[in-house]
């Protein structure tokens, strides 16, 4: 298992887009620079009323097929 982290921060109304399915990837940098895109969906339980902020760890296997998201912290750091 392979583990990426980044930060991001969507405000409510740019993750709607997602939510809407006008976007269905979200694209990022993760922590040591690499262009990352994922689909929107699985940070839709992280969705608060001011959007989506945090730091996060994304879990993949050996083929790049997502396993597991988490929360490292909830605001930037």
């Amino acid at each position: 298992m392979q583990e990426i982290r980044f930060r991001i921060s969507i405000p409510t109304d740019e993750y709607i887009k997602y939510y809407q399915g006008a976007a269905k990837s979200v694209y990022t940098v993760s922590e040591d620079g690499r262009s990352i895109h994922f689909p929107a969906n699985i940070l839709q339980r992280f969705l608060m009323h001011d959007g989506i902020h945090g730091y996060f760890a994304l879990q993949y296997d050996d083929n790049g097929k997502f396993s597991s998201i988490r929360r490292i912290a909830d605001k930037e750091v």
